[in-house]
């Protein structure tokens, strides 16, 4: 009975051969459920079947294969799972809306709200625009799937059986799409398998997914466990028999089996651990299946009577199981030839919890609903309701990524500590007190004005490790987190805890200094604000940008979120569009008629240099290297003293920040138009480049330079913790026009964001 019982826990997720015809595969997906629903009807599945096959008939998968096929797969996986039967229906469903004429209503009429809810959940935003960023379709599907887990965690189940099926048949795909999509599963979908416990699912995901992200990396594992596996699986038996006599002397009813840990469990310890595959001992691990947990500690002190154990790989998460719910006991052991193996221990209902996780506690209620299912269970998933939180506080959609990934990292190991009350926290490695205390609460963060470890008063920095129990002291005269903090912290809750009270508390701050940043930059650049400044303009600028109202677009500005550039700029380039429509025959008559009338141009003296000084001849006249003036700017004469006369541009800040007692010795200067036929001359200017940085941004930059036969004098670069690049650009050019010429097609190329002159 017991083998049977851990047969059905170790059964692989079945994987059908591609090339599978549909008929072969539902009647497996009926065999499937029949294992665990013996006395089911299953006419609504099979009218989903019906339903599908109908709607996808005409498509094709990248393989060649019956697009139905896909879904059938999926709802096979999530059968092996003995999810319930809406979950199963739901998979078939999976891609009806999104990809055939199907509408979630005529789904909700034919199979109800429960079922067109988890379709809901798992289908992608299909009315995002394609000319939006990848990044932010990415982040607003995530987002919508979180939503979705929230109110019933299925769809995540669903989504993580889509995409299992996908990335087993990954090789149909190009390239690029097999390592984008490989990346996303790493980055995504393994880890959040890995928080709802499900092994079997993570497992496989992270070892297709190191299949395409590090193919040789894999190909070499695959050989070099390959070829140690007949000496590995006589070592394996004779422990296992060896074991079991001893098992069986104290009377312990047990399972014993034996496997080689998985490919990226391996190559996450060699990266981790900077040690090649010989040195990694724990490469196989021993399984001991008991019935109670009184057997579990039984057995570990038969174990440690039997093998040498292996001091500080001892983990106890029986006691202190892991935030997915996992328990098992492991130890590391020295064999009697001195080769190191790992042993787990645990009872059935923890191995079944193991394997399946969140899916394992499913319990088929007649009335169905997965809320009231699997409510103490969500429970139990504090980090959802972490992500969720997130989804209110940010509303930067590649911060909100960023977030995720760097809280979902699979490479990050957790250390486990304690509050004085005894309640255990899981921490990523490298923690500080800082991590802690706003595990506990965000006000003892906010609050928070020391720490003491295992009773010692210790430093905000000091690094946390497991078994520490620590206090935080707070007190109500904190002014609240220093920005020094963030560089200390290591969990993403409390980046993002200190980033929401630097928002919040310093909003009316960042606002003021938003406006602020916003004028200056108008008055640089010459643009009128008021006229920019319209309530239509506002809201695509809040579109754009994800912002409820202009104050939160304001903040953003003033704390550095938001370049005012970017603000700006899309605030005249709707103001033009708007122009361009309203432009009518009588506009360009009048406009034709005002730009003929002949110029006032008042007599003033002329230098050699190619600029008119009012009332000077042929003085010496230079220009100033901190704004770079070319001709057609507007510029002004500032009277040196024993230098002449140096030109600056009007918008410089050397001139606007001028103390009133220099002003008279400002002069009135303008272009002189150019009378030689020598051609006319070129002058410096220099700009700033703003972008987010990439491979290859240089290069693009630098062949916009090379088209128009620029000649740069000089350059800089540098990129902050963000991944915001600066790129400073000194060249010769013949006037303003063929600057804006050129700072135009700069704007074009990917990933800029924003381009300023230097004003000094």
């Amino acid at each position: 009975m017991e083998e049977d019982k851990l047969k059905k826990i170790e059964t692989e997720l079945e994987a059908p051969a591609d090339f599978t015809s549909p008929e072969t595969l539902y009647e497996d997906l009926v065999r499937s459920i029949k294992k665990y629903h013996p006395s089911d009807d299953l006419s609504m599945v099979e009218k989903a079947y019906h339903i599908a096959r109908d709607a996808h008939k005409d498509q094709k998968r990248k393989s060649g294969e019956p697009y139905i096929i896909h879904p059938l797969c999926v709802a096979i996986i999530l059968a092996d799972l003995e999810l319930d039967k809406e979950s199963i229906i739901a998979g078939i469903l999976h891609d009806v809306v999104e990809d055939t004429v199907l509408t979630g209503d005529e789904l909700k009429s034919m199979f109800g709200a429960e079922v067109a809810l988890l379709v809901d959940g798992v289908t992608k935003l299909t009315q995002l625009s394609w000319s939006a960023d990848k990044v932010e379709m990415q982040a607003e599907n995530l987002r919508k799937m979180f939503l979705a887990m929230a109110k019933d965690i299925r769809v995540i189940l669903i989504k993580l059986a889509d995409r299992l099926h996908n990335m087993r048949t990954l090789q149909y795909m190009r390239p690029e799409k097999q390592k984008e999509k490989a990346r996303e599963t790493i980055e995504i979908y393994a880890p959040l398998a890995d928080r709802l416990g499900i092994s079997k699912i993570k497992i496989e995901l992270d070892d297709l997914a190191l299949k395409y992200l590090e193919p040789e990396v894999y190909n070499d594992l695959q050989e070099k466990i390959a070829l140690t596996s007949e000496a590995r699986q006589k070592f394996i038996n004779d422990i296992i028999a060896e074991i079991s006599v001893h098992m069986k002397n104290s009377e312990i009813e047990c399972e014993i089996s034996g496997r080689v840990k998985h490919f990226f469990s391996i190559y996450k310890k060699m990266v981790n651990q900077h040690k090649t595959l010989d040195q990694i001992y724990d490469i196989f691990a021993v399984r001991i299946i008991v019935d109670s947990v009184k057997d579990c500690y039984a057995a570990l002190g038969v174990i440690h009577e039997m093998y040498k154990p292996i001091p500080g790989r001892f983990k106890d998460y029986i006691a202190m199981p892991k935030p997915n719910m996992y328990q098992s006991l492991h130890t590391t052991l020295i064999g009697t030839n001195g080769q190191p193996f790992e042993i787990q221990i645990r009872t059935f209902e923890m191995h079944r919890i193991a394997e399946f996780g969140i899916a394992a506690h499913w319990k088929y209620k007649e009335s169905g609903s997965g809320q009231a299912a699997a409510g103490s269970e969500v429970e139990k998933l504090s980090w959802l309701r972490q992500i969720l939180e997130w989804q209110q506080d940010m509303s930067d959609n590649k911060e909100f990524l960023s977030m995720i990934k760097s809280d979902l990292d699979m490479f990050s190991d957790s250390v486990y500590c304690f509050t004085p009350n005894g309640d255990v926290k899981a921490l990523p490695s490298g923690s500080t007190p800082i991590d802690f205390a706003y595990a506990i609460h965000t006000a003892v963060g906010n609050k928070m004005v020391g720490a003491r470890v295992n009773g010692k008063l210790v430093n905000i920095d000091y690094v946390i490790q497991n078994g520490d129990r620590i206090e935080i002291m707070t007190s109500q005269n904190s002014k609240g987190p220093s920005r020094d903090w963030l560089n200390l912290v290591k969990s993403s809750q409390a980046k993002n805890k200190i980033n929401a009270w630097f928002k919040q508390e310093r909003k009316a701050d960042n606002i003021a200094r938003g406006r602020e940043m916003i004028d200056r930059y108008c008055k640089a650049k010459g643009i009128n604000y008021t006229e920019i400044s319209k309530p239509e303009y506002m809201e695509k600028v809040m579109t754009r940008y994800a912002f409820q109202d202009w104050d939160s677009v304001l903040a953003s500005v003033g704390h550095g979120g938001l370049k005012e550039g970017q603000v700006v700029n899309k605030m005249l380039e709707e103001q033009a569009k708007k122009i361009k429509r309203e432009v009518t025959d009588a506009t360009i008559l009048d406009t034709l008629a005002e730009s003929n009338k002949p110029a006032v141009v008042p007599i003033r003296g002329k230098s050699k240099s190619g600029i008119v000084v009012k009332g000077i001849h042929d003085l010496a006249v230079r220009f100033s290297k901190c704004c770079n003036p070319v001709p057609g700017d507007e510029i002004v004469g500032f009277v040196t003293r024993g230098r002449g006369i140096t030109i600056h541009r009007t918008d410089c800040t050397n001139i606007l920040e001028l103390p009133e007692t220099e002003r008279n010795r400002l002069i009135d200067a303008e272009w002189q138009g150019s009378e030689d036929d020598k051609g006319p001359a070129s002058y410096s200017a220099e700009i700033l480049i703003f972008g987010n940085n990439r491979v290859g941004l240089f290069v693009d930059i630098s062949k916009v330079f090379t088209e128009r036969q620029i000649d740069v004098t000089s350059m800089s670069a540098r990129t902050n913790k963000q991944g915001k690049a600066t790129v400073t650009m000194s060249f010769d050019v013949h006037g303003v026009e063929e600057l804006n010429n050129l700072m135009a097609k700069l704007r074009q190329v990917e990933g800029i964001l924003d381009i300023e002159r230097s004003t000094g």
